[in-house]
């Protein structure tokens, strides 16, 4: 229930993302072809861009974007959309080619006398989303917190997020300029909606390639012409494997057993580590909302206001003692009307700011006025509080006790691990694990990634394993709950199997290579015996394939063995009802479809969707409008020479260049 009061931080992202990001990234593609051709000198550099002349105070004559502005943007999308770090160098290309993009519309924008002042990044900042966060009520969060939020959740300064702000305001009315001309005739909108709005229904005949897939059954002499014509394949395909033999010992092995913590020792780890149990202000408070955005009409949020006003009177006619059955029986909150309003102990920080402000500065059963928040209005009450406090050393010393006995417990594993492989280097394995009534385990021929059993956690190692030389000094590796005192004994290197022994990989490799041009020649065989027949259903029934109705469906409707149907058969939507399909491979199945029933939307449901058709219809115009102004000027600059960029770029996120 408190989840309901509580700070998007996804929120917060989304906005960044379309401030800083979205004109760099949403049109790369259309970048320069062969833009890195050219070399910049300076392995700093990622480009140069140069504007053929000065332009006044706003650019100079050439501009530089280093690489790490590049890979700073190029992480920011990869957290983004959460991708892992690996994808950073594929991202580099794309992220360095907005900030060229960028760069270039502002070059524009400047020329054509557009310009965004510091008025406009304020008003900016006051309005839409940004006004809910720092202008929450109407009144401003103050410098240190705004300047906190942009730190702590872009990474940047005050001063670098409103020059990015005013660098979008720019580019955003450049585009309006250049595609605010743009019209659609109500014509061209009926007709986007009738193609939008059309649905289908028919049946369609499926041809399994996993059944399909079976019929592939070649001679032996084939597939050793196969395995043969593919040998580059197959040389590493059976992988390496080691034979590792190890002492392996668990904490409670370890000789002296637990280790003893003195009192010195914990009030010395208390004293250094007073911050991790400091407890924050927390206030217990319970509420009633009366819901309503703050995009609503006026005459609905002037409702709202006067249904909260009234229960407001009536909790104070009676100093609040019927709090919490009004809660139950108004407040508009899911998660705590059926608690009487009960929202828990909160801490600073949970909740939106104006909710927060009234919950903390009232006294235990005070009561607030109406406090509005972009949930609507709320009535506080504040229950009870606690003071920031410490917590003292008798209440955490059992915990104290336990983290030092389990720091002081790994030490003495590591030290004796370390004490057994100096052993085992000069005595060897067999020796110092019967010194010390210990046993060696031999894992023989083991691969990258086994899990070894007996052992908690084996993947270190394995891994350590693998990277050690055989007969080399002992190692030692993590166990999970001890360490391993390990030696490699035997190698055997990857290598090609024989013919025989890989016999079932090799049939299901031919399969695979020979599966797509069946499956392609055995749907287009169904669609011309269909067409012949004049009957989809014989010809599915002589060629073995299923036969299926889709129900009516519209562009973005999915259908088994098909999926979207818009993109892998869009197609189906030109026919005509009787109409039967040609072939359509969808690379797991072939599919021959007959149109059975075919719906236009009518003159009603046309008019309902018109002006959503004719914003979307709209929108599309102009980005075509202004992906084409933008084509032509980076060829511009392209035909000039005015671009360089550093062609061993790529190799600064490692890896190497771009092949």
């Amino acid at each position: 229930m408190i989840r309901f009061l509580q700070k998007d931080n996804r929120f917060v992202k989304a906005i960044f993302v379309i401030i800083i990001t979205v004109a760099c990234v949403t049109m790369v593609i259309t970048l320069i072809p062969g833009i890195f051709n050219s070399q910049s000198s300076n392995s700093d550099v990622y480009a140069t861009i140069g504007y053929g002349g000065p332009l006044g105070r706003f650019l100079p004559a050439s501009e530089t974007i280093t690489m790490n502005q590049v890979q700073q943007l190029a992480s920011r999308v990869l957290q983004e959309q959460g991708l892992p770090d690996q994808y950073l160098r594929f991202m580099i290309p794309q992220a360095g080619q907005g900030l060229i993009q960028q760069h270039l519309e502002l070059d524009a924008a400047h020329k054509l006398g557009i310009h965004a002042t510091n008025a406009d990044v304020r008003h900016y900042l006051h309005t839409g989303m940004w006004g809910e966060i720092l202008f929450p009520g109407g009144k401003y969060i103050g410098d240190q917190a705004y300047a906190n939020l942009i730190s702590q959740h872009f990474n940047m300064t005050r001063e670098a997020f409103e020059k990015e702000i005013k660098q979008q305001i720019e580019e955003n009315r450049l585009r309006d300029l250049i595609s605010g001309s743009v019209t659609v005739s109500p014509a061209e909108v009926r007709a986007a909606y009738v193609k939008q709005g059309t649905k289908i229904n028919f049946q369609y005949a499926v041809l399994n390639s996993n059944v399909l897939r079976k019929t592939i059954n070649p001679t032996d002499a084939e597939l050793q012409k196969f395995f043969k014509e593919n040998a580059g394949r197959y040389a590493h395909a059976i992988p390496e494997t080691r034979t590792v033999q190890y002492i392996a010992f668990d904490d409670t092995q370890v000789p002296g057993g637990t280790p003893k913590v003195t009192q010195a020792e914990i009030e010395k780890y208390y004293n250094q580590n007073k911050s991790q149990y400091a407890v924050p202000e927390e206030v217990k408070v319970r509420h009633i909302l009366i819901s309503v955005s703050e995009s609503a009409p006026a005459a609905k949020v002037a409702a709202a206001k006067a249904k909260a006003q009234k229960i407001l009177d009536e909790i104070r006619k009676d100093h609040g003692k019927n709090f919490a059955q009004l809660a139950k029986k108004y407040s508009e909150d899911p998660g705590s009307a059926p608690e009487g309003g009960e929202l828990g102990w909160i801490k600073k920080g949970v909740t939106v700011p104006a909710f927060q402000k009234a919950a903390f500065s009232q006294k235990p059963g005070q009561i607030s006025g109406l406090v509005r928040t972009q949930f609507g209005f709320h009535i506080i009450q504040t229950q009870a509080k606690k003071a920031a406090h410490l917590k003292p050393l008798s209440d955490v010393k059992a915990e104290i006790l336990s983290t030092l006995q389990q720091e002081k417990t790994a030490q003495a594993a590591q030290a004796y691990a370390a004490q057994l492989a100096k052993q085992a280097a000069k005595e060897g394995l067999a020796k110092t694990a019967a010194a010390h009534n210990l046993s060696v385990t031999t894992a023989n021929s083991i691969q990258q990634g086994a899990n070894l059993q007996n052992m908690q956690d084996s993947s270190k190692l394995v891994t350590a394993a693998f990277n050690a030389k055989k007969d080399a000094a002992p190692g030692v590796a993590g166990t999970g709950n001890g360490y391993a005192v390990f030696q490699v004994t035997n190698i055997d290197p990857a290598h090609a199997p024989t013919f025989a022994s890989y016999k079932s990989h090799i049939l299901s490799d031919y399969r695979n290579e020979q599966m797509p041009g069946l499956l392609t020649k055995k749907t287009n065989e169904l669609a011309a015996k269909a067409h012949s027949m004049n009957s989809l259903a014989k010809a599915a029934k002589a060629m073995g394939a299923t036969l299926m109705t889709s129900g009516l469906v519209g562009r973005t409707g999915q259908v088994p063995e098909i999926g979207d149907v818009e993109q892998v058969a869009p197609s189906l939507f030109t026919l005509k009802p009787g109409e039967i399909s040609k072939g359509i491979n969808t690379g797991s199945s072939g599919v021959v479809a007959k149109i059975t029933q075919k719906q236009l939307p009518d003159a009603a449901e046309i008019k309902a969707h018109y002006e959503q058709t004719r914003q979307q219809l709209l929108s599309q115009e102009r980005d075509q409008m202004f992906a084409v102004f933008l084509t032509t000027l980076q060829h511009q600059y392209e035909k000039a020479g005015r671009i360089r960029i550093n062609k061993n770029a790529m190799s600064l996120v490692g890896g190497g260049s771009q092949g």
